[in-house]
């Protein structure tokens, strides 16, 4: 962990100061020189960055440290119950306003096509499905026959 909280600072740091110390000679021999080092086994050069510098900063700072945390923690619970009850309010109104819009148009387009509604098409006695191919014919027993018309 050492290493990736020292390497974590490095490329920060890399970062920013690129493009000022690019142009000097040796400049990217130098950082990869510096990587190997932090990652070398024998120098442990990322161990010695850590307890000379980044533990006792974290250290006095760990206080302040942890209300950022807490502060962060409570904030973010907030923000999603807010966004939660919101979100949900939403979808309930669109919900409702699409029920009560719909109720309508629903009972009109759907049907129930039991057999006592397919006995009350004016047409007894051939009704089409939707293959043109296929006839349903009804008989006075009551019972339905699927044919294949030959079309």
């Amino acid at each position: 962990m050492m290493y990736w909280i020292v390497f974590a600072f490095f490329t920060t740091a890399e970062t920013l100061t690129d493009i000022v110390l690019s142009w000097f000679p040796f400049y990217f021999e130098l950082k990869i020189a510096f990587v190997i080092w932090l990652l070398s086994p024998y120098t442990k050069g990322s161990s010695v960055l850590y307890r000379k510098f980044v533990h006792p900063t974290l250290s006095s700072k760990e206080k302040e440290i942890d209300e950022y945390i807490t502060q962060a923690r409570d904030k973010s619970y907030e923000t999603m119950m807010r966004v939660g009850k919101k979100g949900l309010n939403l979808a309930a109104n669109a919900a409702v306003t699409a029920a009560a819009k719909g109720q309508g148009v629903l009972s009109e387009k759907l049907r129930s096509f039991s057999m006592q509604d397919l006995t009350l098409i004016r047409d007894e006695d051939t009704v089409h499905l939707r293959s043109p191919k296929l006839q349903l014919r009804t008989s006075t027993s009551g019972l339905e026959t699927i044919e294949d018309s030959g079309i």
